[in-house]
């Protein structure tokens, strides 16, 4: 590993800032915010470049706080992020935080001036629901807060941006997804979320803050991070990202080649497994392959020499004994119904008879009354009558018309009743025709199972050995198949780690931008741990190496916010001196003097004053958000821009409690 820093004294910080260039490329002159569209005015901060701090003062740090100030809570994040919404970020806060703030402010808006170029464009959007986005070039902030008609949106800005200062290459350098731009990546590094903790270098954005960042500013996976910073800082080239693609082809290919080559192994042995079990195999000596294929394929083909040899004379048989199932069915289905059809008609027959058995009493009553008759109207004997003269009737019953009545009932009975006994007698008769076809049926029956699973055991013996003889064949193939995918990715692997070589290289070529990042980030570790303290950046194929040696390797949790707050004021020096394609722009909120010790607190804000008094002047713009007192010589005016404080409400950001 190089060691250039102990051979070498580390240089201390400079920077060459280009002749022409007297004020930031970008840079944000105000943050206002209303109430409403031209109405009362919440807050208006005016930024200016250099060092910007937001105070907010905590514990008894406030002199002006009437008390025990209060420090979180103030609005120092949100302020932040306002910011980062008028430069183009989706959001301005969680939804939570986004609820409670439109519901406060129904039609509030936040404006900003930023300056691009010397240009100042006039950026409004809404806080509440309903409002429009606007970002006009040369544009009076007052005016456009109050703008109605058609929204311009914040594209403009962002084009503006993305034309200006990253160049149409960047996107294509950071291997950006289609449509997906370029400036919200850069701004999600030049202004991390809080939730980071500033605890790696390619930490941009936390899920927990709600901002809905585009990839890569977010997520697990931090190479698409690690590209588009590289792209950003000028450290990668159109020939190194065509490799990279071709690299990704390549290992594509090879997770393929070896997906197919696990399939075909995995298929072999599932072939000569079932060969082995159906061929009898199980407890047989078996050789290793590829001899194993040839005892199979012996033992395969002698299989179906002996299935061939199977009698094949049971098709003619089972059509017989088909046929003669269909007609025992049917002659039993036949009886079967005749004896249904008479047990249905027996109970009807039954009941006929018992309504004639019923009119024999009447009919006999009334061939008795014919033989002694009684008057039927008056009830007067008829021999009294024809003595005495009847005078209501003259019309008497007719005796032998009473007996024939009579006579034909009892015939027509005796005929029901042999009608009666011959459905009987059918019926008894029924019963053993019907248990000899159901008998003859079930022999029909086994007959036609038995005979079935003779042609299914032949048919099952010939597939089996038909298919062991393919198995055998495709196991064959296999072999061949899997010597030629072998042979494939060998032929990836040797390709693939050509182009790694080839990364490796360009990575080499690289190092003269990396290692102007590393010598601004030695020389800031230097400035701020002491003489005896120095770091380095190396770019590697496992990604970025950042250390920072300081009586040995230090790797605390002070040391890791130390690299991050370094390496990011290291790439803000690069980009005063016109060597990067991001601006000199960053905001830092809230690192923690917890963190950091108080003394590197300190030094880093004399480090930025530092940096705009006597290195690179008003060319850069740096906002910082703390609750910890700044050192005294800069926590004043012109380098405090705000005082914030978390109660009363009247003194937070928004100027409420929400």
């Amino acid at each position: 590993m190089p060691q250039q820093d102990d051979l070498f004294p580390v240089p201390p910080l400079s920077v060459e800032v280009p002749k022409s260039q007297t004020e930031p490329r970008l840079w944000v002159r105000r943050l206002k915010i209303w109430k409403e569209p031209g109405g009362e005015v919440i807050r208006d901060i005016e930024l200016r470049p250099g060092l910007n701090i937001i105070w907010s003062p905590d514990g008894d740090d406030d002199p002006d706080g009437g008390g025990r100030a209060i420090g979180h809570g103030s609005g120092k994040t949100l302020f932040c992020r306002l910011l980062r919404y008028c430069l183009g970020e989706v959001r301005f806060a969680d939804e939570v935080q986004r609820d409670a703030i439109s519901t406060a402010f129904l039609n509030g808006v936040v404006g900003a001036e930023v300056m691009l170029d010397g240009v100042c464009w006039a950026v409004a959007r809404p806080l509440g629901i309903g409002r429009k986005h606007f970002a006009v070039e040369v544009g009076n902030l007052d005016v456009v807060a109050k703008m109605e008609g058609t929204a311009t949106g914040i594209e403009p800005l962002i084009d503006a941006i993305e034309a200006a200062i990253l160049g149409d290459g960047t996107s294509r350098l950071a291997r950006l997804s289609a449509g997906q731009r370029a400036w919200p990546i850069a701004l999600a590094w030049a202004a991390r979320d809080q939730e980071c903790r500033f605890d790696d270098v390619l930490d941009w954005r936390s899920s927990a803050s709600g901002s809905d960042a585009p990839q890569p500013a977010s997520g697990d996976a931090k190479g698409p991070r690690l590209l588009a910073m590289r792209a950003f800082l000028n450290a990668i080239t159109d020939e190194e990202q065509a490799a990279r693609r071709g690299e990704q082809d390549l290992a594509s290919q090879l997770d393929q080649a070896k997906r197919q080559r696990s399939f075909l192994e995995w298929d072999q042995a599932r072939r000569v497994e079932r060969l082995v079990r159906d061929l009898g195999l199980g407890d047989t000596s078996l050789p290793d392959m590829p001899l194993l294929l040839d005892s199979l394929k012996s033992a395969a083909k002698e299989k179906l020499a002996a299935v061939t040899r199977l009698p094949s004379g049971v098709g003619a048989e089972l059509d017989d004994a088909r046929r003669t199932l269909q007609d025992a069915r049917t002659t039993l289905r036949n009886l079967e119904l005749k004896a249904a059809e008479l047990d249905a008609r027996l109970p009807l027959e039954e009941k006929l008879l018992a309504q004639m058995s019923s009119e024999i009493p009447g009919l006999s009553a009334a061939a008795q009354s014919a033989a002694s008759q009684v008057c039927p109207i008056c009830e007067v004997p008829i021999d009294t009558a024809l003595a005495e003269g009847c005078k209501l009737s003259h019309k008497l019953p007719d005796q032998a018309q009473c007996r024939a009545r009579l006579e034909a009932k009892r015939e027509d009975i005796d005929t029901q009743k042999n009608e009666i006994a011959g459905i009987k007698d059918e019926i008894g008769a029924l019963k053993p025709a019907i248990a000899l076809a159901s008998q003859t049926a079930k022999q029909a029956e086994d007959r036609v199972d038995r005979l079935e699973k003779a042609a299914d055991a032949r048919n099952t013996s010939w597939r089996t050995a038909t298919r062991g003889v393919e198995d055998v064949q495709r196991a064959a193939e296999i072999v061949d198949e899997v010597a030629r995918a072998e042979a494939a990715i060998r032929k990836l692997e040797d390709a693939l780690q050509g182009t790694r070589e080839q990364l490796r290289g360009f990575e080499d070529k690289q190092a003269k931008a990396i290692g102007a990042v590393s010598q601004k980030f030695s020389a800031i570790i230097r400035r701020l741990l002491g003489e005896d303290a120095k770091g380095f950046v190396r770019l590697t194929g496992k990604g970025l190496e950042i250390a920072v040696e300081a009586g040995g390797d230090r790797r605390t949790a002070a040391i890791q916010s130390l690299k991050v707050l370094a390496f990011d004021l290291a790439c803000l020096c690069l980009s005063v001196e016109g060597r990067t394609r991001i601006p000199a722009f960053l905001i830092h909120d809230s690192p923690r003097e917890a963190d950091l010790g108080q003394t590197i607190y300190d030094e880093h804000f004399r480090l930025l004053h530092e940096l705009e008094e006597k290195l690179a002047g008003l060319t850069f713009q740096y906002l910082i958000t703390t609750t910890t007192r700044p050192p005294h010589d800069v926590n004043i005016d012109p380098w405090r821009r705000a005082v914030l404080r978390g109660a009363p409400g009247r003194d937070r950001l928004l100027g409420c409690d929400l």
